[in-house]
């Protein structure tokens, strides 16, 4: 790794920028003389530095901004730092705070980070991608803006989405930072607020049809894959019936996934077979009663009722232990208002409009909260499912915080204890009458990042069903009875690189056993797997 920058430029290029740490030598080759302090800094000095800096901070957004600008001047220490303690540093880069940092984009004046496109440039898409510095781009993170998180439609301040993504992939997967581009497609905003907003970034206009809108999606869609031919595009934060649609319109033609759709549905899978090695059965035995019925709650229905096929039932009734509830009631057979993805999930029920009402006549096993409605799973919800269920499986995975169906604290309390509790963004261990309770953490950081990993290694050149089925019994498999004991049922996110190897080399398999591989199969996967992966080191620069 080389590069012909020298002094204050080379001080401003993040990928090869060492801060402190250049040596002697490179300071005098490379006209540094000066412009740095003398003290030469060691690893451990640098993330001493920052961590005592951030100490003084205020928890949450401070703490964001800190680390963006650390990300654009130092990105080898800001990964050193994140792969350091990921449980401490991803709720910074990622949810929670991601949340924030879209909710007040238009007043943090970043630096410019990512690729805008607008449908303004509709028909030179391709000229204005060739803008990028980087011509060997391997993932794409692109984000229309109009779901984000459980926060709505924010249009180009959904930007951290796609950033926040791709440092996941690279702290969770390995996935070199350089081979990767977050992309807002703007078009638009149907918030008022930020329509009237004079910090608003984006484009000050209504968002166009949605034939309108697919006509600009495939020509940045063409327009990516001839730039950069060996790219997966992740769609993540779409509409819903954007994210149904182009997934089922180009999963066969190009690489591509819908985090949000596959994704979910993998990472509560694994949760789930976790939580049965507490319940006793089999996941065939389970009953689920989803709370949300949009591109999560679809695709958590879909992965759970083909894992359940792959346990002897047919398609049908795996079907038949999967409910769906959203903002009208129970999803039923009697529902003029459903999409054709929600009607096989229609079964015969009288219409309720009370998701209690619901859990008392259906008898789930689990409840899998996926509305952005905050609280929904009150006190009278949990204590239904704790008469029901000995151990009821409570999956609270609204994002952000703010937005989580239930709190930790609240599933243990109101089920005196026995509850399986995972959610979306992290809550604290709890105290409960002696009792240490450590909530899992249900989130699609334990899938992507190896889903990316194995595509990297591999070159895969699609991705199917298959591959996130794999990878969710990987982080399934590799839950301890220490885990479990302790009330998690995902791995610590302090071994989430281990977790994401081991996942990404079971994907691996499948792409090599598929004939989807750019490259040869090779002796041995792992070593494959593990060679490919980006190491946070620095490089001697002479």
């Amino acid at each position: 790794m080389t590069t012909t920058r020298r002094g204050a430029a080379l001080l401003r290029d993040p990928r090869f920028n060492k801060s402190g740490a250049f040596s002697e030598a490179e300071r005098e080759s490379l006209g540094l003389t000066g412009l740095l302090p003398e003290s030469v800094d060691s690893e451990q000095i640098q993330i001493e530095r920052i961590i005592r800096r951030m100490a003084e901070m205020r928890p949450g957004l401070d703490q964001y901004r800190d680390l963006s600008v650390l990300q654009q001047t130092d990105e080898t220490l800001f990964f050193r730092l994140i792969m350091s303690d990921p449980a401490r540093f991803m709720p910074l880069v990622y949810t929670p705070t991601v949340g924030e940092a879209c909710l007040k984009f238009g007043q943090l004046n970043p630096a410019p980070r990512g690729l805008y496109l607008s449908v303004k440039r509709k028909g030179r898409v391709r000229e204005v991608i060739r803008n990028w510095p980087e011509r060997d781009i391997r993932f794409i993170v692109v984000t229309s803006g109009e779901r984000i998180l459980g926060l709505g439609d924010l249009g180009v301040h959904g930007m951290p989405i796609p950033i926040g993504k791709l440092v996941l992939y690279t702290a969770g997967g390995g996935v070199p930072p350089h081979l990767a581009l977050p992309v807002t497609l703007d078009c638009g905003t149907n918030n008022e607020a930020l329509l009237n907003d004079p910090l608003y970034a984006g484009l000050r206009q209504r968002r166009p049809s949605a034939a309108e809108m697919d006509d600009f999606v495939e020509e940045f869609v063409a327009a990516a894959m001839a730039e950069f031919p060996n790219c997966c595009i992740q769609f993540e934060d779409w509409g819903r019936a954007d994210a149904f649609r182009l997934l089922a319109r180009y999963h066969d033609r190009v690489c591509c996934f819908n985090d949000d759709i596959q994704g979910s549905g993998a990472v509560v899978l694994a949760g789930m077979l976790s939580a049965t090695r507490i319940t006793g059965g089999k996941l065939r035995d389970q009953r689920f009663l989803l709370l949300g019925a949009g591109s999560a709650g679809m695709g958590i229905a879909r992965m759970l009722s083909e894992a359940m096929a792959l346990q002897g039932l047919s398609a049908p009734q795996a079907r038949e232990h999967i409910w769906l509830f959203n903002r009208n009631g129970l999803v039923e057979s009697s529902r003029q208002d459903l999409a054709d993805y929600q009607a096989p999930y229609a079964h015969s029920h009288p219409a309720t409009r009370q998701f209690v009402n619901a859990i008392e006549s259906i008898r789930p096993t689990a409840i899998v909260g996926v509305s952005t409605a905050a609280k929904a799973f009150n006190q009278e919800v949990i204590e239904a499912m704790a008469r029901i269920n000995r151990h009821p499986i409570i999956l609270a995975l609204s994002n952000p915080t703010s937005r989580s169906e239930c709190s930790a604290e609240e599933a243990y309390r109101w089920s005196d204890g026995r509850a399986i509790f995972a959610s979306g963004s992290p809550f604290e261990p709890v105290n409960y009458r002696g009792r240490m309770l450590t909530p899992g953490q249900c989130n699609n950081v334990y899938i992507f990042p190896a889903i990316g990993l194995a595509i990297y290694a591999t070159g895969a050149t699609r991705v199917t069903g298959e591959m996130f089925m794999a990878a969710a019994h990987a982080v399934a498999d590799q839950v301890t009875t220490h885990d479990l004991e302790a009330g998690r049922i995902y791995p610590p996110q302090s071994e989430l690189l281990r977790t994401e190897i081991e996942a990404a080399c079971r994907v691996a398999e499948i792409v090599f056993a598929r004939g989807l591989a750019r490259v040869n199969a090779p002796s041995d996967v792992g070593t494959l797997v593990r060679s490919s992966i980006y190491q946070p080191r620095y490089r001697s620069l002479v």
